[in-house]
């Protein structure tokens, strides 16, 4: 694995990067997917957009994506379809339980300043399946749980805090520059720390 003229990125991020698999290339309206999911936001540079072909079994048989990203958010992606639809496909269930950690070791790693970009697919490959489970009739399976407020002060939730591990944030003096947690009376710093730990060992491993 050479990184050293890969600008830090490893031989199979810059060949994802170079040869994506798996980009849409006909119209959305004739490819026929099961569910599409969409994150980021294109004025900010980053978004990304899965559609996904389930069988009958609950396995996905095909994924296409399409993004505004930059060679992290672009080779995660490409090698996250072929994960998931590698030997046969993989089940829904098993997607879902997906974490970008098992995308960045397939990858060979990549530079810590841009692991925020490498969630971009997979957090779209969850949103992809929450559409599919709503369409077919099992809204029950989809996870909505409500927002539980950690830091009174702040009003910071725990949503936000698992957000914000999703976008890249590493450690929890980040985490306040961001979101303002526990920088008023101090009291919700051990809760928070402790759930912001648990989000990051259950993402990221």
């Amino acid at each position: 694995m050479n990184q050293d003229n890969n600008f830090g990125y490893s031989d199979t991020v810059m060949d994802h990067f170079s040869n994506p698999r798996n980009v849409l290339k006909t119209p959305e309206d004739e490819y026929g997917a099961s569910g599409v999911g969409m994150v980021g936001n294109p004025t900010c540079g980053d978004m990304m957009k899965v559609w996904i072909k389930v069988d009958s079994n609950d396995k996905i048989v095909d994924l296409k994506w399409k993004t505004f990203g930059c060679a992290s958010a672009i080779g995660s992606t490409s090698m996250m379809s072929e994960m998931v639809t590698e030997k046969g496909g993989m089940g829904i269930d098993e997607a879902l339980r997906l974490k970008p950690q098992d995308i960045m070791d397939r990858l060979g790693g990549l530079p810590s300043i841009k692991i925020h970009c490498s969630v971009l697919g997979d957090k779209a490959l969850r949103s992809a399946i929450q559409d599919h489970l709503r369409k077919t009739g099992r809204e029950n399976l989809v996870e909505e749980e409500e927002a539980t407020i950690v830091c009174e002060c702040l009003d910071v939730t725990d949503k936000e805090i698992e957000e914000e591990v999703l976008e890249g944030v590493q450690d929890f003096e980040m985490l306040q520059e961001r979101t303002k947690i526990s920088t008023g009376c101090g009291s919700c710093r051990e809760t928070a720390e402790a759930l912001f730990n648990s989000y990051r060992a259950k993402y990221f491993g």
